[in-house]
């Protein structure tokens, strides 16, 4: 039986008060809420603090480049789908450097659970404004304020038809883990959009400032309803709503490929032969 101990406990590089602390407790507890071994899961990254995260656990890591997480997470969902893969990475790393591939997964609707530490600010680089950063936040490299339109990735996923778009507070660690348990539970993509806290380089978006704010979606909240979900997705400000968003039933990506349905790719022999044809047929 799987414990929270089998995923080690190891010293970080994050501030005090930073709200990765947090968001690792929560990835443990759902682990182990899902009966997971550390040798049935790989989490991939990319760069920033909240890449850093994976780091820490005792499970297998791919750490790419910036913004690049999600290419490989397919790759590597397609070649073994018995992993559970969980992309990890912060805002500027996923919807900033890596937007295009959150739209393309989206689209593909991969089976991949994506977390992304959302805390509105480039903390690795100290403190630059990032995709999600609100208009008029002022930083070093904006000392006039942001100007542009903060991106909404929460509104883009239920949008674009992900298949489960939840968000969840780093101040609720319970909540956290139960958002990230039933994440991986569903089959295609999964965002699990954290909101959390940089007391060092993020003065507004306080943990004060959410507790303020975050409330529990109620239980009635229909989540296969795209309208209600499209509503609550823009929903912003003094309100911010915390749990499931919205959740379908669309096939994932990997079963559509009919090669796949005879196991995975992973320990198959190769026929060499064929792939020298392959190779000779681009010459």
């Amino acid at each position: 039986m799987v414990r929270i101990e089998d995923y080690g406990d190891y010293g970080t590089a994050w501030c005090p008060g930073c709200g990765n602390f947090a968001i690792l407790k929560a990835v443990k507890q759902a682990l182990v809420a899902a009966g997971l071994e550390p040798h049935q899961v790989l989490f991939i990254s990319g760069i920033g603090q909240a890449a850093k995260a994976p780091h820490y656990l005792n499970a297998n890591l791919f750490n790419g480049l910036h913004g690049r997480s999600l290419p490989v997470a397919t790759g590597a969902k397609l070649a073994n789908p018995n992993l559970t893969v969980i992309v990890e990475s912060g805002d500027g790393c996923n919807y900033g450097e890596g937007g295009n591939h959150f739209l393309a997964a989206i689209r593909r609707n991969i089976d991949v659970t994506l977390l992304v530490h959302n805390n509105q600010v480039y903390g690795l680089t100290k403190g630059q404004a990032s995709p999600t950063s609100e208009i008029g936040f002022v930083t070093k490299a904006q000392p006039r304020g942001v100007f542009a339109e903060p991106f909404n990735p929460v509104a883009t996923a239920v949008a674009m038809h992900a298949g489960f778009v939840s968000r969840s507070f780093a101040g609720m660690i319970e909540h956290m883990a139960e958002m990230i348990r039933k994440a991986i539970a569903h089959r295609g993509l999964s965002l699990v959009d954290i909101l959390q806290p940089c007391p060092s380089f993020n003065k507004v978006n306080t943990w004060e400032w959410y507790r303020k704010r975050c409330y529990v979606i109620p239980e009635d909240h229909d989540a296969s309803n795209w309208d209600a979900a499209m509503k609550l997705a823009y929903e912003w400000g003094d309100r911010i709503p915390i749990g499931v968003i919205y959740r379908n039933d669309r096939t994932a990506f990997g079963d559509k490929f009919a090669i796949l349905k005879e196991g995975p790719l992973v320990g198959r022999e190769v026929d060499r032969h064929a792939l020298a044809a392959i190779m000779e047929s681009f010459a």
